[in-house]
């Protein structure tokens, strides 16, 4: 029964995740199509900077302890209280730190705006803060469809907030107050449907227990952060607020295609991981058909999106976006690789192994700094070429960790990895060479790729008798075999 129960558990978690995610991903797109048409690339840029120390500042108050939550065998009420009222106090100090730091920002930037817009955009770290500890309720009890239901929901109302400001002219503005309004609609539901209320009475000792664990993940989720954002800091500082601005919508695209993949498998695979950590020989079955589900989904859906990057822009935001196409392309080849580094990632901290985690990720920033402070002078492109090649060769330092702790050997994840890689790379290739010989209309082009490598895919997937994809159309049609589950 427990057996049933995990896998019956893991599925629909990874169903609604993918669902939520996909859903998200399209109001996103919807949302960001009308922005894109109405803001200028200068008004991305401006935002776009000023999002890493936001960023930065919820990863600070949060402190880890989410994570450390859902890794406890056992979560009192006492402890969810401490983290609450702990972030609480962090985050309100944090939002007058960064308020009083707001003209140091425009400063090293070189841009005055940015001191009024930075100190009202940063209202969102103090929003947030009070949300953290009902999201980790949520997150480690595997509420995946009330967690997809807040995210929907605030994304829809804040999305509709931020094009209504934009059409009436406030630009930067309108994108600020959308981040607010996304942090208090996610504060508010989170109190609705976790159910959980904290008390006043203020006892901080059940962090003491937690702060072996949880101070590793947030000095390793501080470099994360940076990593993921170190290219908006590098082209802040050696480019212009407009170059910026067609990053940050390529970024944005992006992040948008594989953001689907990672929310779904993050939804479920920390928590399923370190529920069957007891028998080695069984995670290392779940963690590989995890990894196989992802790269079957991953690797299409990315180069995929990289094929239809020039006509995906200049048909949903006009040319004035044209910059941003060949960044797209390239972000999205290490795009595919994001869910994986993720999956590896949550199995290093199903073990408990937070240190691992920390270093691995604090060690990849270092490269990626040093690597584009070396090439910035070669201009945009070449450094984004080298920030895609050097995340790419990082998996095989994830692998590493995976190899020491559950002994799955190189070869094995490249059989579970390479097939879905390898054929996703041809079907991208055959799609853009017939499209591009068949017709010259954009919008012909970019429906006929759309539905030729899909169908492709599938089809090879399908007379190859790929068991991911026979899983996932027996889970979607409701048929039932007792030869399915989590485990092969």
């Amino acid at each position: 029964m427990v057996e049933e129960s995990l896998k019956d558990r893991t599925a629909k978690g990874l169903f609604w995740g993918g669902l939520s995610n996909g859903l998200q991903q399209l109001l996103n797109l919807f949302f960001g199509i009308f922005l894109a048409r109405l803001l200028s690339p200068s008004d991305y840029g401006m935002v776009g900077i000023l999002n890493v120390f936001g960023i930065l500042a919820v990863t600070l108050q949060e402190c880890g302890f989410s994570s450390a939550l859902v890794n406890k065998a056992v979560v009192r009420q006492e402890d969810y209280n401490a983290v609450f009222w702990f972030n609480v106090l962090v985050g309100f100090i944090l939002y007058w730190i960064l308020f009083f730091s707001a003209p140091l920002i425009a400063r090293f930037f070189d841009t005055p705006e940015l001191t009024a817009l930075s100190r009202y955009l940063f209202l969102a770290v103090l929003i947030s803060c009070m949300g953290t500890a009902h999201y980790a309720y949520l997150f480690r009890n595997m509420r995946v469809k009330q967690n997809s239901i807040i995210l929907l929901i605030s994304l829809v109302i804040s999305g509709t907030a931020g094009v209504i400001m934009a059409y009436y002219g406030l630009a930067y503005w309108g994108m600020a107050t959308q981040a607010i309004i996304n942090s208090t609609c996610l504060t508010v539901l989170r109190w609705f449907f976790s159910g959980w209320r904290p008390s006043f009475r203020l006892d901080f000792r059940p962090l003491k227990e937690m702060l072996s664990y949880s101070y590793k993940i947030l000095i390793t989720n501080i470099f994360l952060q940076f990593n993921n954002n170190l290219l908006s800091i590098v082209m802040g500082r050696f480019y212009t607020i407009k170059d910026v601005g067609f990053f940050t919508q390529s970024n944005k695209w992006n992040n948008m295609g594989c953001s689907v993949i990672q929310g779904m498998v993050q939804s479920v695979a920390q928590p399923v991981l370190h529920n069957v950590d007891a028998d080695k020989e069984r995670l290392r079955r779940v963690f590989r058909k995890l990894l196989r589900f992802v790269s079957f989904v991953s690797f299409p859906c990315l180069l995929g999106l990289s094929l239809v990057a020039s006509e995906l822009i200049t048909i949903s935001i006009t040319n004035k976006w044209s910059e941003s196409i060949v960044f797209l392309q390239l972000l999205c080849i290490s795009g595919a690789f994001v869910p994986i580094h993720n999956l590896y990632s949550n199995l290093v901290l199903s073990r408990g192994r937070s240190d691992i985690y920390m270093w691995t990720t604090l060690v990849l920033l270092s490269v990626q700094i040093l690597v584009s402070v070396l090439v910035h002078g070669y201009g945009m492109k070449i450094m984004v070429i080298c920030y895609v090649l050097v995340y790419i060769i990082w998996t095989f330092v994830w692998h590493y960790w995976a190899w020491r702790l559950i002994k799955l050997s190189l070869w094995d994840a490249i059989k579970d990895v390479f097939p879905f890689l390898f054929v996703s790379s041809v079907v991208v290739f055959l799609s853009d060479f017939i499209c591009l010989h068949v017709t010259d209309n954009m919008y012909a082009s970019f429906i006929g790729k759309i539905l030729f490598a899909g169908l492709l895919y599938i089809g090879v997937m399908w007379l190859l008798r790929v068991k991911t994809l026979q899983e996932a159309f027996e889970y979607l049609f409701k048929k039932k075999s007792t030869s399915n589950g989590i485990e092969r």
